[in-house]
């Protein structure tokens, strides 16, 4: 009986797979995202499934929900502490899967990710699990992380926009700083 709900377990992990792959696949190609995308969900879409149908596998088999439970709780406490430096690492993949589903850019649009310390401008070459390529007009590649990209106002050059928008000075109705305190402590002569 045990080996038939295994069985009958691994054909459904089948189907599931194959499932998941042609409907990650058929959004990927309706939403015109590069294949290369595609794959990096469709593998940690495999992984979380195996993962589950090996959990599956081990309740069936009779180990109890109290070994399943600490070798879990093993497996993350070991997976936290190592992380626990580079937890950037889990919220890039997370990011990753959101900048998939509902990110307004694609490989090849020139955006703009608004920084004040630095030009992040030029054309999107790649989006991967953990950052995203973004290629200068001078030819560098700028590697920024997928967890910051979303934490960001992006610019987006459209419809044969050429350059992007910059500052906008303050205008000369409002004072500037010096003039703004001489008038309020009565030193404005004029």
């Amino acid at each position: 009986m045990k080996l038939a709900s295994v069985f009958v377990c691994l054909v459904a992990y089948i189907l599931a797979t194959r499932a998941l792959d042609s409907t990650i696949r058929r959004l990927g190609e309706r939403k015109q995202v590069v294949a290369s995308r595609v794959q990096y969900l469709v593998r940690t879409a495999n992984i979380s499934l195996f993962f589950l149908f090996v959990i599956l596998v081990c309740l069936i088999m009779g180990v109890g929900y109290g070994e399943i439970s600490l070798f879990l709780s093993s497996v993350f406490a070991v997976i936290g502490v190592a992380l626990f430096a580079q937890w950037s690492i889990l919220s890039n993949i997370t990011a990753s899967m959101i900048i998939f589903f509902g990110f307004p850019y694609r490989v090849g649009d020139r955006i703009k990710v608004t920084d004040a310390d630095f030009d992040i401008s030029g054309k999107v070459e790649e989006i991967s699990l953990f950052h995203v390529l973004i290629r200068t007009d001078a030819g560098n590649i700028i590697t920024y992380p997928n967890n910051l990209i979303l934490q960001k106002p992006v610019i987006k050059l459209d419809r044969g926009n050429t350059v992007f928008p910059q500052k906008v000075p303050p205008s000369s109705a409002t004072p500037s700083r010096p003039e703004w305190r001489n008038r309020l402590r009565g030193r404005d002569r004029n």
